[in-house]
């Protein structure tokens, strides 16, 4: 089996246990998401939690992951520089989202965090090796710029949420006052995230947009559901400013792949 075969299969593969992966955390084979782990990670377990709708998002990501090992099927894709320089990491980052998954079922808060923060790093690399082999064409850009972009920009928000999350979990509660402050230092650390993203990626607006939409939905969590604090929805909202603002300027700037969705 020739090294493009065997990496589209690879991909496929990986894309069937994301599947398993996924039908367990939305609870069609499992337990939902926000119910494993104990409720760590529902919507209303700790300040940097976006409301529910927020995780709606994960339906375009998973439609595009789906495109896109159907789209690298096709005889013009074969040997594409782009597959081979994205294809094996696309296969692990859909390995990783489904352990994700599995183990939050088992209550493995920690252990989650350390796939999540490897999943983020893995989908760090994707998006630049993207960003260095120019797209062929909107299909191009949308099935693989835009589904890797939103994929990366999600999770890097759902990563800083994660880890939150587990901390509360270990019985980290401290006062309001207290709890706002460290939020809001989270929100911080995620708008510098999305500037850097921002200047290294070239103004990627998939990755923005994903992370603003995270971001926007704190907000709407923060100021309609437990534990409310208007401190937090404001910087969530100041955040998700932010990391829009720096990629409209990456791109602006010239800074930004020409070939990169729009």
């Amino acid at each position: 089996m020739g090294g493009d075969r065997l990496r589209r299969v690879a991909v496929t593969l990986a894309e069937v246990f994301c599947i398993v992966g996924t039908l367990v955390g939305t609870g069609v084979i499992g337990t939902r998401v926000a119910e494993s782990s104990g409720g760590a990670l529902a919507a209303d377990a700790t300040r940097i939690a976006p409301a529910g709708p927020a995780f709606s998002i994960w339906s375009v990501i998973y439609l595009g992951l789906f495109a896109l090992t159907i789209y690298q099927w096709l005889p013009s894709q074969a040997t594409r520089a782009r597959h081979r320089a994205t294809g094996w990491w696309v296969a692990a980052s859909m390995v990783l989202n489904a352990a994700w998954l599995l183990v939050t079922q088992a209550g493995w808060i920690w252990v989650s965090v350390g796939v999540i923060v490897t999943l983020a790093l893995v989908l760090g690399v994707v998006v630049r090796r993207l960003t260095e082999v120019a797209a062929e064409g909107p299909v191009d850009r949308v099935v693989l710029d835009g589904t890797l972009g939103l994929y990366l920009g999600w999770v890097a928000v759902a990563t800083c949420a994660n880890i939150t999350a587990a901390l509360v979990s270990s019985g980290v509660e401290p006062g309001a006052a207290v709890a706002d402050a460290a939020a809001v230092g989270v929100l911080v650390v995620v708008a510098v995230l999305g500037v850097v993203l921002a200047r290294r990626l070239g103004g990627r607006l998939a990755v923005a947009g994903a992370m603003a939409w995270g971001l926007a939905w704190i907000v709407v969590g923060r100021l309609t559901d437990e534990p409310e604090s208007l401190a937090t929805a404001i910087a969530a909202g100041v955040a998700a400013v932010v990391v829009v603002a720096a990629a409209l300027v990456a791109r602006r700037r010239g800074w930004a792949d020409d070939t990169a969705p729009a």
